[in-house]
């Protein structure tokens, strides 16, 4: 194919050279200023104004999720444990053992584990031995 000297080719089309990309003079600060502006305003909204990424969100979700799930199951696993025969006992050598070992011996106890259930919920255990030795 031949082409004009004085013609560039842009998108299948020839157009005359120097006519490209002919923009007013006016209009350039204005495009700086909507950019800028765009920018400024991501920032200020992701610093400050609470902005959040999806993922952000939902792992914001998450954990105030599983905090209400907690919430609402460790005062079932309390009443477990107390509603067995030698619950006196048991409070005894619970209270007795070091506080990270607690949930250990709340979640072997199987109080921690719900009906229907086969495992306990993560955090169940230590919110229900943080109930159990707070009632003393």
């Amino acid at each position: 194919m031949c082409y004009d000297r004085d013609k560039v080719r842009i998108f299948f089309r020839l157009v005359p050279k120097g006519n490209t990309m002919t923009m007013k003079q006016d209009i350039k600060p204005a495009l700086w200023g909507a950019a800028g502006g765009a920018v400024l305003l991501a920032l200020v909204g992701f610093a400050w104004g609470g902005w959040q990424t999806a993922a952000s969100a939902r792992g914001t979700s998450d954990t105030n999720s599983n905090t209400a799930v907690v919430g609402v199951l460790a005062p079932i696993c309390a009443v477990q444990f107390r509603q067995q025969v030698d619950a006196d006992t048991k409070l005894v050598e619970l209270k007795a053992l070091k506080s990270y070992e607690q949930p250990g011996y709340v979640e072997k106890g199987g109080w921690a584990t719900m009906p229907g259930s086969e495992q306990p919920l993560t955090g169940v255990a230590s919110a229900c031995a943080t109930i159990l030795t707070a009632d003393a």
